[in-house]
C-alpha cells in the first residue's frame, strides 16, 4: 500500500465506504477527491459500454462510470441516496456511479485479508482484499485497477474528442 494510504504508527487504512446493491466496497480515502448528488450524466455517442457519460463538474468536464454496470451487476433504478464519487484512476479524473455512500472509516490493517481465491479467479484484478468489521464485510478496491489498460486508453480518446 502506498505510504499515505496508510498510518505506520497506527496501522490502519482509512476508506470511504459505498453501497453497490447489496454489497460493501471501501476506497482509501486518499484517492476520492470529492462526492456529490448523482446528476444525469450527458450520454456520448461511441463512448465505450463502462461510460455512463459526462458531467460538468465546476467547468471541467468529468467522464462518468456506471460501477454496476462494469462489475456486472444488476442495474437497478438510482435512489436520492446515488451519488457521484469523484475519484483519481490512472492519473484520469472521473466521476464512479454508487447507490450509496454510507460512511468514511478507519479499518485496521490486521482486519483485511487476500480475497478468496474463488473470487480472484472470477473477478479482474481490481480487488485488494476484503475487510472485516464486527460482522460486515468490506470489499476493498484498487481503482487504479478497476479499468484495464485498454478501456483506460478508450476513455482517454474519448476524452480527447470531447475536449476537441
Amino acid at each position: 500500500m502506498e505510504e499515505k494510504e496508510t498510518s505506520k504508527e497506527s496501522g490502519e487504512i482509512q476508506l470511504v465506504v459505498f453501497r453497490l446493491g447489496a454489497e460493501e466496497y471501501g476506497v482509501p480515502i486518499t484517492q476520492v477527491q470529492e462526492i456529490n448528488r448523482l446528476s444525469a450524466p450527458t450520454k456520448i455517442p461511441k463512448a465505450p459500454a463502462f461510460v455512463e457519460g459526462v458531467i460538468n463538474l465546476r467547468g471541467k468536464v468529468l467522464p462518468v462510470i456506471d460501477l454496476k454496470k462494469r462489475f456486472g451487476l444488476e442495474e437497478t433504478t438510482y435512489t436520492d441516496e446515488a451519488r457521484i464519487v469523484v475519484v483519481e484512476i490512472a492519473s484520469q479524473t472521473v466521476g464512479v456511479i454508487v447507490d450509496a455512500v454510507t460512511e468514511v472509516l478507519r479499518l485496521p490493517l490486521s482486519s483485511v485479508e487476500p480475497p478468496p481465491a474463488m473470487i480472484a479467479r472470477i473477478t479482474a484484478d481490481y480487488l485488494r482484499g476484503v475487510g472485516k468489521l464486527d460482522e460486515r464485510l468490506l470489499i476493498l478496491l484498487d481503482l487504479n485497477k478497476v479499468l484495464t489498460e485498454t478501456e483506460q486508453s478508450q476513455l482517454g480518446e474519448t476524452m480527447e474528442v470531447l475536449a476537441g
